[in-house]
């Protein structure tokens, strides 16, 4: 019988010989393998664990906040020192995990054209400022895997033809066939760049900030995992890898999703399981639903994938007061196999994408939803197709003006709106995630887009913390309201068994204006029927439509009221939410 080392082994110079089939390398995949064990510091077989199959190392307690490191700001302290003690003063124990968003020296893009992946941004602190974080909460780290910053030290030594990184970015020709390359930019895909070698058309999926690696060459890989060993060292557990999709290139190719891109993201999984047995990877895949969920693999490939089809399909829920393709969406995907979680976000850093509702909304209903995101105030971000057609590639506007009104325009239950987005995502199967600015309820930042000129700024707005703590302590401020309430959801939910990752979910038909779904825990001990009125509107449901077994008590855990069974019928106001469980909290 192998040991697990001899198992390790051969499964990465599988993964290696999966990747590199196509290229012609120097150093053959058994020496690449246990440089790779080296860097990862997994090759001593005598303390090597194995990883559990199919093992969950998550449940309902798990819930992570989306933040910059200075998001929240106060005078004469570093900003993630203030994030810590906002964590720990408004968040306590109703979130348990934390995105910081890259916080790494940086030229562009709000930190991701990163300049050095290995040290702290030090307007926002240091690495021990981090591992204060990690102490309290679990830490997810960007990986910005498939670029890095025109002014990083490694282009710099590309453009002088020597040194690390002389050899890591990928170049093309004005000759080769770049037709059928994806992009969610319309810049110049190439971008001319003096060397010491002469002109080079060097790759930019994003931007020409932002120049892409050249994963053929294996060196690339080595060090992007000796940078992710250096983030375990330093307590960081989960792994965000951004804008994986587009990290393998093939000339003539779609360049997006290609087989080499998920044999890297196996072997990741494979490595950073090996070293720590519950850190995790979620992939960042702003790509239409189907193939988004083939980077789940078999189980052996993200632990994680967003949800990226949620904010657009619940936006346009309660803006149009119809669940019908929602509920379309969430009967058609498949539920996660054990070891797998769905990451579930409405808002984030950067908008509300519209490529993963593709298929999902038609264009006429894409077009109403655009148009009413602008008269709130939101902006637009564009692509170019494949047909070379400008097409709306994101909404950049801040959640709670986005819930503002319906296509009908604004109106007095944006608020309730706002918490009834939120109640359904808590409780969706899979981990929730929530922006800062969702959980403080902040609203457009235009001042912030004038000053960076920059649409997604609109909703990257910055807090002076003693400003914050003045908004939340007044009871009436939109702040205090939207902080208050979403706290008690999650209080709620972390108790529920049923609210577990990976319980059972099945969609409930209850018409257009009443969504719904049923979540039961793994034991069968525990159901919630989720229910939700998505219309400006009062909708009543009848009781006998949920199926209530007669034998047990029902609760309403958002309102702590019994649900008597006598009742024939329940009345919801607009936007009311309910969680009728059979267990009381």
């Amino acid at each position: 019988m192998l040991s697990v080392l001899e198992q390790l082994t051969e499964r990465v110079e599988h993964h290696l010989a999966v990747i590199y089939e196509d290229i012609e390398l120097q150093t053959q995949y058994p020496e690449l393998c246990r440089q790779l064990l080296r860097t990862m510091r997994i090759d001593n077989g005598e303390v090597l664990i194995e990883p559990k199959r199919h093992h969950n190392n998550w449940d309902q307690r798990d819930v992570m906040l989306i933040t910059y490191g200075d998001s929240i700001e106060e005078t004469g302290e570093k900003p993630l020192q203030t994030l810590h003690h906002f964590l720990k003063d408004y968040c306590g124990d109703a979130i348990n995990s934390v995105h910081i968003l890259p916080f790494f020296p940086y030229s562009s893009d709000d930190g991701f054209s990163v300049i050095d992946y290995s040290t702290v941004n030090e307007s926002l602190g240091n690495w021990d400022d981090i591992k204060a974080i990690t102490s309290d909460y679990r830490v997810m780290s960007d990986v910005v895997i498939n670029h890095c910053s025109s002014r990083s030290l490694w282009f710099q030594n590309f453009i002088k033809g020597e040194g690390p990184g002389s050899d890591f970015f990928y170049t093309a020709s004005l000759e080769d066939d770049v037709s059928n390359v994806v992009r969610p930019r319309t810049s110049d895909l190439l971008r001319l760049t003096e060397t010491k070698d002469g002109e080079k058309q060097v790759w930019c999926t994003f931007s020409h900030d932002q120049v892409d690696f050249d994963f053929r060459n294996p060196v690339v890989l080595d060090t992007f995992v000796s940078i992710i060993r250096q983030y375990l060292d330093m307590g960081i557990r989960i792994f965000r890898l951004d804008a994986v999709a587009f990290l393998w290139k093939k000339i003539g190719s779609s360049c997006i999703n290609l087989e080499q891109t998920h044999e890297v993201v196996r072997l990741l999984r494979t490595l950073i399981e090996h070293a720590v047995s519950d850190a995790v990877i979620i992939t960042e895949t702003n790509i239409p639903n189907r193939q988004n969920l083939t980077y789940f693999g078999n189980a052996n490939e993200a632990h994680g994938i967003y949800n990226f089809s949620l904010p657009p399909l619940l936006v346009n829920t309660l803006v149009t007061g119809s669940c019908k393709h929602l509920k379309s969406w969430l009967g058609s995907m498949p539920p996660s196999q054990n070891g797998t979680f769905f990451f579930n976000f409405i808002a984030s850093h950067d908008g509300i994408g519209l490529r993963p509702a593709e298929g999902l909304l038609e264009d006429q209903e894409l077009t109403t939803l655009v148009n009413t995101m602008q008269n709130f105030g939101g902006r637009i971000s564009w692509r170019t197709s494949e047909e070379g057609k400008q097409k709306a590639y994101e909404i950049n506007i801040a959640l709670y003006d986005a819930l503002q009104g319906t296509i009908k325009g604004t109106d007095k239950w944006g608020l309730d709106r706002f918490i009834c987005a939120h109640s359904i995502m808590f409780g969706l199967e899979g981990i929730p995630g929530i922006y800062i600015h969702s959980l403080l309820g902040t609203g457009n930042d235009y001042e912030r887009v004038k000053n960076t000129s920059h649409n997604r700024s609109i909703n990257r707005h910055k807090w002076n913390y003693a400003e914050l703590q003045e908004q939340l302590a007044a009871p009436y401020s939109q702040h205090s309201k939207v902080h208050c309430r979403m706290i008690k959801l999650l209080n709620i939910r972390k108790q529920q068994a049923a609210f577990h990752p990976s319980a059972t979910q099945f969609t409930l038909q209850l018409g257009e204006q009443i969504f719904g779904f049923w979540r039961q825990s793994t034991d069968r001990r525990q159901s919630i029927f989720c229910i939700y009125n998505i219309s400006d509107e009062p909708q009543v449901i009848r009781l006998s439509d949920l199926n209530l077994i007669g034998t047990d008590l029902w609760f309403d855990l958002i309102s702590d009221e019994t649900i008597s069974l006598e009742d024939l019928e329940c009345q919801l106001t607009p936007y009311q939410a309910m969680w009728i469980s059979n267990i009381s909290s």
